[in-house]
């Protein structure tokens, strides 16, 4: 598709002179910017911190598919997503979803029980970070019936980055506080030490630490061969090691383990 000149033109427009702008206006405008130069179906905005649950900023879905890209979603599958380990690594850029997923990745159980739910052919994201530990991400995302995005597109996209970044970090300079806030809430009804379950899930089920930096990987899509290079062991270690927390936990595909997975997530 063409660039939309005028649409782009009158975005700009209604951003000058803005010193501050609420989620919805600025993601009205962003998805307005990104309108006049690709063609997508959804966007979504997330703020990640840390292993905290991520809040959402923005969206354009209908009730039903609310449910499934951010209610459940933050319910703890984000914690798997190539997105939130690409927005904690603090790595700023326009990324789409297949550079970032591991080796097995759209094989994995995540994939075949969540992400194949979302019916995305495609999802890029704009990564920017605003703090050491806070990272901003605007995804677009193109269903199957679209079809992915061209690579024109994704030139198109890297080109716009600079602007689309400084933007976010003009408007969302504090959004820190959005996280504090949360963080309060559930400080009311729980105990300081249940807050990040992401840290203690593996820990009630009594996995050692390298069993469980395994198992997430398992997860997360990573082969025994891509745990191997990143943890510095063999692929034999990671294959007793995953053998040993199958035992452990009674169970014997990845298919439970997930739901085991899940489940003491959302205990927390």
């Amino acid at each position: 598709m063409s660039v939309d000149i005028e649409t782009l033109f009158d975005v700009f427009r209604r951003f000058v002179g803005r010193s501050t702008m609420l989620s919805h206006e600025f993601g009205d405008l962003f998805r307005q910017m990104m309108r006049s130069l690709v063609k997508f179906d959804h966007v979504v905005m997330f703020a990640y911190r840390g292993n905290e649950r991520p809040i959402d900023l923005y969206s354009t879905f209908d009730p039903a598919e609310q449910v499934i890209f951010v209610n459940l979603y933050q319910m703890g599958p984000y914690l798997l997503d190539p997105f939130y380990h690409n927005a904690r690594e603090a790595r700023s850029g326009v990324w789409r979803m297949r550079e970032l997923a591991p080796d097995r990745f759209f094989s994995s159980e995540y994939y075949r029980t969540y992400y194949v739910q979302t019916g995305l052919a495609e999802e890029i994201g704009f990564f920017v970070p605003i703090a050491q530990d806070l990272t901003i991400v605007l995804s677009l995302m193109r269903r199957e019936e679209t079809g992915p995005f061209a690579t024109q597109d994704l030139s198109l996209l890297r080109k716009a980055e600079p602007l689309v970044a400084r933007l976010v970090k003009h408007y969302y300079q504090d959004i820190g506080l959005l996280f504090d806030a949360a963080v309060a809430k559930q400080r009311k009804g729980r105990r300081k030490d249940k807050l990040n379950a992401a840290d203690t899930v593996w820990r009630d089920l009594n996995l050692t630490d390298r069993e469980a930096a395994i198992i997430e990987l398992v997860l997360q899509g990573h082969s025994s061969e891509s745990i191997g290079l990143r943890l510095s062991i063999t692929m034999g270690t990671v294959k007793v090691h995953r053998r040993n927390v199958y035992r452990k936990l009674g169970i014997s595909s990845q298919t439970q383990l997930l739901s085991i997975y899940l489940k003491k997530l959302g205990e927390h």
